[in-house]
Parts: C-alpha cells; sequence; structure tokens
C-alpha cells in the first residue's frame, strides 16, 4: 500500500468515521469524507464527478445509516434503501475509476440470529437474521456479496471487514439513532444534569455484545488494507464481550452515575449473543490495544 495516498471514506458522523478521518489525516493521508460533503453518495452522477476528480486511491465504505434497536425499527426502509444506493455506487465506481483496494465494513449483524458463539465468519448465510435490525442486516449482507461478486467477475481487490460494535468519541448526536453505548453514557450524562436518581434502559441486561474501540478499528482497516487480500470476509474484534447490564455498570462508574439502573423489559432484547471469532485478523498480528473500561473514559 503506497504511503500518504488519497483515500476516501464513506459513512456518517459517528465514531467510526471520526476515528478513521482522524487516523489517516495524522498519517500524512489526503482524505475525503462523504460525512463531510465532498460528494453525495446517493447521487450517482455527484459521486461519479467526484472520483472522474480526485481519483481516491483507496475506499473504506462503511454506513451511511445506522442505528440501535429503536432507529432500525423507526426507519427501515430508510436504512435498507440508503445503504443499499450508496454502497452499489460506490463499488462499481470504485471499480470503474480503478481504484487500488477498497475495504466494505460490514456489520456482525449480517449473520444469524441463532448461530453458535463465537461466530465465525463461515456461519454467514447458514440462518435468519435477527428481525428488529433486518432490513439494515440485509443491506451490509447485499454488500457483503457485492464485494465478492466484483471481485469474482472484475478481480476488483475489494476486502471485507466485519466489526463488533464500534465505540468511541463523536458517536451519533442524535440519541434516536445511537447505538446501545453511546445512548447509555447520553442518558447518563443528561440523568447527573437533572439530577435524576434512576434511569431506565431497554430489555433485560441479559444479552451479550463485544465492543471495539474506534481508533482500534481505525488501526485495524490500515492493517487490512496493507497486509489482507482475500475474497472471503473477515472479523474485527478482540473476542470478549459483556451482558449489557456489566456494560451499564461500566458506563455509569465511567459518567459518575451514582443512581439506580433499572430495565424494562416489555421491551425487545434483540439478539441474545453477538462474539466474533477474530482469530484469522489476531493471527495475521493484528490486536486491539483500548480496552472496555479505558475506552469509555475518552467518550466522556
Amino acid at each position: 500500500m503506497e504511503k500518504k495516498s488519497s483515500i476516501l471514506i464513506v459513512g456518517h458522523r459517528d465514531a467510526a468515521e471520526n476515528a478513521l478521518v482522524r487516523y489517516f489525516t495524522d498519517q500524512g493521508w489526503k482524505v475525503f469524507s462523504s460525512a463531510r460533503g465532498v460528494l453525495d453518495v446517493l447521487d450517482r452522477v455527484n459521486a461519479e464527478a467526484f472520483f472522474a476528480r480526485e481519483k481516491p486511491a483507496y475506499v473504506i465504505l462503511g454506513s451511511v445509516r445506522s442505528g440501535g434497536i429503536a432507529a432500525n425499527q423507526e426507519f427501515p426502509a430508510e436504512f435498507i434503501y440508503e445503504n443499499m444506493l450508496a454502497q452499489s455506487h460506490i463499488i462499481d465506481l470504485a471499480y470503474r475509476h480503478g481504484v487500488t483496494k477498497l475495504l466494505y465494513l460490514a456489520a456482525s449483524c449480517i449473520y444469524p440470529k441463532d448461530c453458535p458463539q463465537p461466530i465465525k465468519e463461515t456461519y454467514f448465510q447458514t440462518g435468519r437474521m435477527e428481525p428488529t435490525s433486518e432490513p439494515y442486516s440485509m443491506a451490509k449482507a447485499a454488500g457483503v456479496v457485492m464485494c465478492q461478486a466484483y471481485r469474482a467477475q472484475y478481480g476488483f481487490p475489494a476486502i471485507i471487514g466485519v466489526p463488533a460494535t464500534v465505540y468511541g468519541p463523536g458517536a451519533e448526536e442524535n440519541a434516536r439513532d445511537m447505538h446501545v453505548l453511546g445512548a447509555m453514557l447520553s442518558k447518563f450524562r443528561t440523568a447527573i444534569m437533572l439530577k435524576e436518581t434512576a434511569l431506565t434502559f431497554w430489555g433485560s441486561g441479559t444479552p451479550r455484545r463485544e465492543f471495539i474501540h474506534a481508533d482500534d478499528l481505525a488501526k485495524a482497516c490500515a492493517f487490512l488494507l496493507e497486509n489482507y487480500d482475500e475474497r472471503h470476509m473477515i472479523n474485527i474484534g478482540g473476542g470478549k464481550d459483556v451482558s449489557i447490564k456489566e456494560l451499564a455498570g461500566f458506563a455509569a462508574a465511567a459518567a459518575g452515575f451514582k443512581g439506580e439502573i433499572l430495565w424494562d423489559t416489555s421491551k425487545t432484547d434483540g439478539a441474545l449473543r453477538k462474539l466474533l471469532d477474530s482469530s484469522r485478523l489476531l493471527e495475521l498480528g493484528w490486536k486491539p490495544l483500548i480496552g472496555l473500561k479505558e475506552g469509555l473514559l475518552s467518550c466522556l
């Protein structure tokens, strides 16, 4: 991989996009970000003009719409339409304009709801996805297959990473669109400001999730662009998960909330567990450096 080249990051203003822009900028790259208005990924003509004009050497393609359970249930049409349209434009244009390599960031929700744990890459398409996020998950799964199809037919060097749940500073500002950890921290900060003594969260708190700090994800993306070139997707995680109840305790301690934490069991839990088997990536020599408790402090 040519150092200090040009790279396009496609995503929205969340922790992952912020970390990717920051990391590659600090490394001396010329960075373009769709979230910062350099192109409209939903407009084919606009996106093609960008590729013709700027000729990015590399592309990291993330989600243009994502969120937690509430957002998935409120905006399923936008989640599937906008992600499928954006990734269809970007993968095709990257191929047609000679991009050196494209890294597509899928999501762990592409795996079956009830697949064995930890989740191996080979479990993809072996069962039904979690219904609460299925439109978004289907869009992300379609991106996986599209990358593989462009590699098979055209020899286009598209690679696919599947990160654990990403968190970090600069998460979505709209509480409706936040993932679980961002939503927790936002609620704790507000509760402290309003001097509330109790907070209620969705579900039972028993599901388990794996998290990766956005700064670790950015370094993993750079590592994969440099060291990985296979059609098969590869998981990006550290092999550790926590229950949502444990997560709430860690987040409360980090934020300084000392009140009671309650659980609304009338709300859906989603998938019971999502722990990735990232042994293939770890064996290549990458590993996460930021632990969850340490990483939480960076979000405050």
